[in-house]
């Protein structure tokens, strides 16, 4: 899971706001609203960071706050509550289900959208590929309403930590190289490897 930095949002979606008897659901500009959340997140899923693109059959857009809770319905609209995910073993047993195909409408303690909940600060890696929390509702958030910790997904963390740790002893980088690294994922444009967060994650720690 990595923080997001949202850009401006679709001009669709201001104006539609604006409209009387607007909805998420009488929206129609969903098309464009799909490419702003792939450019901001460029191109990770918002909670396990696998590729999405802009398609409606490759990606879901997300309500952090879920649309169908009458405490924040009144969200369902708002740029800052939108984000990308991926279909999340849609379709398939509910063991391997994750991300917003699992959470549904449950509640979510942190959105990596929001600057102060600070969402890296949150979260850690550990050698296996599990991503863990030392708040422990988070911690068991991320296992239960998010199945972030399902095989294929800790798999697929832990093979972009090793890679990143082949790298660090292959190269062997002195502190400006590992800044230039880093400055690519933080400030760069354009699309990140799949899963490369957690590897920028363990450089940031060195």
């Amino acid at each position: 899971m990595r923080a997001i930095t949202k850009g401006n949002e679709p001009a669709c979606l201001t104006q539609h706001r604006a409209t009387a008897h607007s909805s998420y659901q009488n929206y129609a500009g969903k098309d464009a609203l799909r490419v702003s959340l792939v450019t901001d997140q460029r191109g990770l899923c918002c909670y396990c960071m696998s590729r999405i693109v802009a398609d409606r059959q490759k990606m879901k857009i997300e309500h952090w706050q879920s649309q169908s809770d009458p405490a924040t319905q009144h969200l369902q609209l708002t740029f800052s509550n939108l984000l990308g995910a991926c279909k999340g073993g849609e379709g398939g047993s509910s063991d391997q289900q994750h991300c917003d195909t699992r959470k549904g409408n449950q509640s979510l303690m942190w959105n990596p959208a929001t600057p102060a909940h600070a969402i890296e600060a949150r979260i850690r890696y550990q050698n296996n590929g599990e991503i863990r929390s030392d708040d422990p509702q988070f911690d068991n958030e991320l296992d239960t309403v998010l199945g972030l910790n399902i095989s294929v997904l800790k798999n697929s963390r832990k093979i972009a930590l090793e890679a990143m740790l082949k790298w660090w002893q292959m190269a062997k980088p002195n502190k400006a190289q590992l800044k230039a690294k880093i400055a690519r994922y933080d400030t760069g444009v354009g699309e990140l490897e799949p899963f490369s967060p957690v590897a920028i994650w363990y450089l940031k720690r060195k």
